[in-house]
């Protein structure tokens, strides 16, 4: 009787073990999830997910839609050999401006390998961009409205220069002036860490000093100019992406996904024969 018992003992001992890597493995064909269920602006957000089978050449598309539906992120991650893919984000920005329940979207080879999840970003109000007071003018290819005044001169367009990190201001002048101007963190900002950088200021090309107050939310800088300058580029460590790069990355996803598929069904086609 002892030895019968003994060995049923063992033997779901072993069945335990045994079983232990069918629970392991992941049901649907990929999965997705954060660290955490909500995040405010500047944190980090950490995403990671999981493949059930790994397909040769193909990346992990992934999509984050703001509450309001915007796009607001798109990447291509590198799934590992271990079938697992991570990446991480800053949450904030001029496209973060709807508080609210996001949507992290992931699609991996074919529209039957996709998944979702979910978070809250900026349960509070210091996360909606507001309009400021005074002249103001729109960022180019985005619907973000920023703050300036400039003397012996006109603002005529603000464009974002993503690659540089940097905003490009280009002005009409009739004498030597400055530019004050005031930009929210969310859109453009200098940091080694956690704490503030300096911004590198150009004038057609040249660096020049400037006056700087900062505030939580915003930093305004006071930016000398000469007559006749045409452009004035301030240079950070971040910048909101212009809606265009989104659009053109998004295309160059859908291009790349329907070359390779058309070619795995050409060669598929040839082996059948």
């Amino acid at each position: 009787m002892i030895n019968k018992k003994i060995f049923a003992v063992f033997a779901v001992l072993i069945a335990s073990i045994s079983g232990t890597p069918t629970f392991a493995q992941i049901i649907e064909p990929i999965v997705v999830t954060t660290d955490k269920e909500s995040y405010d602006n500047g944190d980090v957000v950490k995403i990671t997910g999981e493949v059930k089978e790994k397909l040769s050449g193909f990346p992990v598309s992934l999509q984050i839609i703001a509450a309001n539906g915007n796009l607001v992120t798109v990447k291509q991650i590198d799934v590992n050999d271990d079938n697992k893919f991570s990446t991480e984000l800053t949450a904030g920005g001029g496209l973060w401006k709807s508080s609210g329940i996001y949507t992290v979207k992931v699609l991996y080879g074919t529209e039957s390998r996709t998944n979702e999840t979910t978070f809250e970003f900026g349960s509070g109000e210091s996360t909606i961009a507001t309009t400021p007071k005074g002249p103001t003018i729109s960022i180019e290819n985005t619907d973000i409205v920023i703050g300036y005044e400039i003397t012996n001169g006109e603002v005529t367009k603000i464009t974002p220069i993503e690659d540089a990190n940097s905003l490009v201001a280009t002005i009409e002048t009739n004498n030597a002036g400055e530019l004050s101007i005031t930009l929210p963190r969310t859109t453009i900002d200098a940091k080694i860490g956690d704490a503030d950088d300096d911004f590198f200021v150009l004038v057609d090309g040249n660096e020049v000093n400037f006056e700087e107050t900062t505030t939580t939310t915003d930093r305004t800088l006071k930016i000398p100019f000469p007559d006749g300058a045409e452009e004035i580029e301030i240079i950070g460590t971040f910048v909101v992406p212009e809606f265009g790069s989104i659009a053109i990355f998004i295309l160059a996803i859908a291009v790349t996904s329907i070359i390779v598929m058309t070619t795995r069904s050409r060669f598929n086609m040839f082996t059948r024969y």
